[in-house]
């Protein structure tokens, strides 16, 4: 068993799939994206390549929320993939402790 997987039943995942969706078609969405920069890494990135990044995962027991959302760059949401805020941070640090 893995220790940071959260337990979700087929039905709530496709609940939160769905509200995802519709998050994605909303004004605040495209306003979020419009802004046009990543929320990890800062880079302007054009609003058609962000993608939407829950903070919280979905599979880590996050929610389709606007305060658990960000627009991402697909690289630094790649890398992200199912983390914590704190274990990405600790991600990032391990770049600058290196020599």
């Amino acid at each position: 068993m893995n220790p940071y997987a959260y337990d979700l039943d087929e039905r709530d995942l496709k609940r939160e799939r769905q509200k995802a969706r519709e998050l994605r078609q909303s004004q605040w969405w495209k306003r979020r994206c419009a802004k046009g920069r990543c929320h990890y890494c800062g880079r302007p990135t054009p609003a058609g390549e962000l993608t939407m990044d829950h903070i919280v995962p979905i599979a880590r027991g996050g929610k389709t929320t606007k305060g658990n959302v960000v627009p991402a760059c697909k690289a630094c949401n790649n890398k992200k993939k199912q983390l914590l805020p704190m274990e990405w941070d600790a991600y990032l640090q391990s770049f600058h402790t290196q020599p």
